[in-house]
């Protein structure tokens, strides 16, 4: 009898250190990648996925060149969508990445984001990161994008415009809506902060 006792309580503690274990395993893999303490200030916000809306923080991003774009699926510039995605396609597996927010602030975007995934998807193929709809503009503008016309100046004037942050971070220059993905002045920009090193 005092030998299944014992054998119970070494199961027991057995158990319990494995449950321990578990938990450790389990914290380890929902640590945050990038720490608030290397995290840019400019990327240091969150925002809900297009696709399914949870949550992502731009942290992820660090070390990274990003373009940011303002778009719209009802808008002269919105063929833009497969020229950033061609630009996408190219320089991720070196660093850039392309990050989309659909806006209606110059009343041309959709009603749902949804809507807007379908159409991104099933018209231009989109696979670069998009975001659910978001003010960019005015007193409504989310704070990313109030920092973002800060240091140039410049808020968007019209959907497709263009934010390039370079990889510490920060904000190295502003494009027009004019401004193609295929622009000559873009890609070179684009290719020489690719090639520097992540801080």
């Amino acid at each position: 009898m005092a030998n299944f006792k014992g054998l119970g309580f070494g199961v027991s503690i057995g158990l319990l250190f494995c449950s321990m274990s578990l938990h450790a395993q389990n914290t380890a893999v929902s640590s945050p990648a990038v720490s608030p303490q290397t995290c840019p200030a400019l990327l240091n916000h969150s925002f809900p996925r297009l696709q399914d809306e949870k949550s992502q923080s731009l942290c992820q991003y660090s070390g990274k060149v990003i373009l940011v774009v303002n778009t719209a699926s009802y808008c002269g510039f919105t063929p833009q969508y497969k020229g950033l995605e061609n630009l996408y396609s190219k320089y991720k597996d070196k660093g850039l990445v392309v990050l989309g927010f659909p806006s209606n602030d110059f009343a041309q975007e959709k009603n749902s984001n949804q809507e807007i995934a379908d159409f991104c998807e099933n018209t231009f193929g989109v696979k670069f990161p998009m975001f659910t709809k978001t003010a960019v503009t005015g007193d409504a503008a989310v704070p990313f994008f109030k920092q973002l016309a800060l240091e140039p100046g410049q808020k968007p004037k019209w959907n497709f415009y263009k934010y390039l942050i370079g990889r510490d971070g920060k904000l190295l220059d502003s494009y027009n809506s004019m401004t193609s993905p295929d622009n000559k002045n873009l890609i070179q920009a684009i290719e020489k902060n690719l090639a520097m090193k992540a801080p």
